[in-house]
């Protein structure tokens, strides 16, 4: 097994100490860049190098990525609201300065981490990566993650950047402290409403199961130019993962009267509306992003990923979301 010198964008959240703390376990060399302010004593005590700073600054990429030959680009500006332009600034432009801060002769692989989130917002029932993300989305966060998606791509056909590009699915795991912990809340405060089906299926994905995957990709010379769908590979859902959870926190169950799309649509758009006309800085309640993720069918395949990756979701999703509330409890 070749010993990598690993360079972990995002290294602070979820997936990226997830990555950092794999890659120590495989003994390679690890770089962590996470922003000024940031928690950094989970990383240190994994003994990596910790970079502090924002890839949006002119001097970080190349201080950041001196000697590495593989990269984990974790690092994302996310959310369902603000200005297009703030996502595409960090999304797309601190890419961008990531990728040309690199010699594409001295990088082994670069895995872009993308989202499921770039299809179209609608029902789907296992899309596969032969359907093209549409070219515009409502919200920033997706819109600039096709954006990001394609602009890696690129330079992977015109430059030779050994470049992967993942699509994972709702990450859940322990360690998240964004949200899930929302989830929770609202479920605690009885905001959580089903709209149009509780049997709607969800495109959850266990963080530890996109490691694996991520961890597929990094020796696999046909994943190089290729995307890939990820998820947990079982049909879960929006009922079964929100009482999962409810009742895993002894927190109330919804009561099972589903919002109708059409009408969640109509008050998503008319929030969206005032709050944009009064220069909200924080999303409303209810926005379309929310129902993108709370009532659609979102079901993806990811044979592309069993196939060339090997990929074999390491565990189940009542494993993963057992784990994930055992560190709650244990954590909170």
């Amino acid at each position: 097994m070749n010993k990598h010198t690993c360079l972990i964008t995002g290294a602070g959240g979820l997936v990226g100490s997830y990555l950092a703390q794999a890659c120590v376990n495989r003994g390679y060399k690890v770089k962590a860049l996470i922003r000024n302010g940031s928690d950094s004593s989970f990383l240190e005590k994994l003994g990596v190098e910790v970079v502090r700073g924002d890839l949006q600054d002119e001097s970080l990429p190349k201080e950041a990525t001196l000697g590495v030959d593989t990269v984990f680009h974790c690092a994302a500006k996310v959310g369902d609201w603000g200005s297009i332009d703030s996502y595409r600034q960090v999304n797309v432009e601190g890419l961008r300065k990531l990728l040309n801060s690199l010699e594409p002769s001295q990088i082994h692989r670069f895995i872009h981490f993308s989202s499921l989130g770039v299809y179209e917002a609608r029902h789907h029932y296992q899309t596969d990566e032969s359907t093209p993300p549409p070219e515009q989305h409502f919200d920033g966060y997706t819109q600039s993650k096709v954006e990001s998606e394609k602009l890696a791509l690129q330079y992977h056909r015109e430059k030779g950047y050994p470049v992967v590009v993942l699509r994972p699915g709702f990450i859940y795991g322990p360690r998240d402290r964004t949200v899930l912990p929302r989830l929770m809340q609202k479920l605690k405060t009885k905001e959580v409403k089903y709209i149009g089906s509780s049997s709607y299926a969800m495109n959850n994905i266990f963080v530890g199961n996109l490691v694996h995957a991520a961890f597929l990709a990094l020796d696999n010379p046909k994943a190089v130019g290729e995307v890939f769908n990820l998820t947990d590979g079982e049909k879960t859902s929006k009922k079964r993962f929100i009482t999962s959870i409810a009742k895993g926190m002894n927190l109330p169950s919804p009561f099972f009267i589903p919002v109708p799309l059409w009408l969640a649509k109509l008050i998503a758009s008319s929030m969206e509306k005032k709050a944009l006309k009064n220069g909200a800085q924080q999303a409303p309640k209810v926005t379309r992003a929310n129902i993108k993720f709370l009532g659609l069918n979102l079901d993806f395949s990811i044979e592309k990923a069993k196939r060339i990756l090997g990929y074999a979701p390491i565990k189940t999703f009542d494993e993963g979301i057992a784990e994930t509330l055992n560190w709650y409890k244990n954590n909170s």
